[in-house]
């Protein structure tokens, strides 16, 4: 890596390295339309999905450092995998369940809830590159559990691939659109989970309602997102929100508040009010940010345009904001 030589300066947690300066590009420009910006959401996911494999491993979300300890010795992989059993302690989903992970990345979440908890999980995302990669990665793991010579995986009639004690499908899908898509099923879901996806949409109120639709009574909303702070200035939101939008590749962002709403206004009820958990996550930021300091990642993402320099850009931003208290960090859960 060359973040051991890159000659860097420092304001609060607004890092400069020499490879940033070097790709330096305006930030927090306005989206154009939201149809662009999906199409930008999944043309970014079907390019960069194998390198956020190669850096950050199986799961495309935060680690969770609960406390001093955890912060000096935890590696991102325990702290991701602990971020995943915080939000099982404020959901309370249950062993068995039938879960729909949706925004499900390259499948991680999806193989833990199926492997340790023998859950019956259905992952969508808009990426065909990402479901292409999360059956392979299933398949790969399921076939070490194969006793003899063939380790042929075969997913059944469903599209279901066995997996410890439960087993996981991936599905090709617009969330927006998954109720009409899970229309036979509505009603039958245990759980519906969301982590760092939901931030990408751009009608949340929508998402709430079909998360509604799909689940049984007393099923479980479980959701961990960014969010920008309350009662933040025009100038706190210029510096430290609008370049975040224009680097993630996300609708305005909501407040903590703003989501409860959109739940309440659905017919789901609170179940963990939301937990800000922003200082136990920051820290993500700073390892992704030392891990991006590689010229061939720089060089790629400027082989995609603005957009692949913009979302490098975008991490010094992140750190930026959660030193600020503008960028937020919360887990909650409801239910049906």
């Amino acid at each position: 890596m060359a973040a051991a030589t890159n000659q860097t300066t420092q304001t609060g947690q607004d890092e400069v390295t020499d490879l940033s300066k070097k790709y330096d590009t305006p930030m927090g420009l306005a989206h154009s339309t939201m149809q662009t910006l999906k199409d930008r959401i999944k043309l970014h996911y079907d390019l960069a999905s194998d390198y956020y494999l190669n850096l950050w491993g199986e799961h495309i979300h935060h680690g969770y450092w609960a406390t001093d300890e955890a912060k000096a010795k935890d590696t991102k992989e325990v702290a991701q995998v602990n971020l995943i059993r915080l939000l099982l302690e404020i959901s309370k989903v249950s062993e068995g369940a039938r879960v729909l992970d949706t925004g499900c990345g390259i499948g991680g979440t999806s193989r833990f809830l199926a492997s340790e908890l023998g859950c019956t999980v259905t992952g969508i995302t808009i990426s065909t590159k990402q479901v292409e990669m999360a059956t392979r990665l299933t398949k790969t793991e399921a076939a070490k559990q194969i006793q003899g010579d063939d380790k042929t995986v075969t997913p059944d009639a469903d599209g279901f691939i066995a997996l410890g004690k439960g087993k996981v499908r991936f599905i090709e899908l617009d969330a927006e659109k998954m109720g009409e898509y899970f229309a036979s099923d509505a009603g039958t879901f245990d759980a519906v989970w969301i982590s760092e996806a939901l931030s990408h949409f751009p009608n949340k109120a929508l998402f709430f309602q079909n998360a509604f639709k799909v689940l049984k009574q007393g099923g479980k909303l479980v959701l961990a997102d960014w969010f920008k702070g309350e009662g933040l200035d025009q100038t706190q939101f210029n510096n430290d929100i609008k370049p975040i939008e224009d680097g993630m590749l996300l609708p305005p962002l909501c407040t903590q508040p703003d989501y409860v709403k959109f739940a309440t206004d659905a017919g789901l009820k609170v179940f963990h009010e939301p937990k800000d958990i922003s200082k136990d996550v920051s820290k993500t930021w700073d390892i992704s940010w030392s891990l991006v300091q590689n010229p061939s990642l720089w060089a790629f993402a400027f082989s995609q345009g603005r957009d692949g320099i913009a979302f490098l850009q975008a991490f010094r931003a992140m750190r930026r904001g959660y030193s600020n208290g503008s960028f937020r960090y919360a887990v909650m859960s409801f239910q049906k």
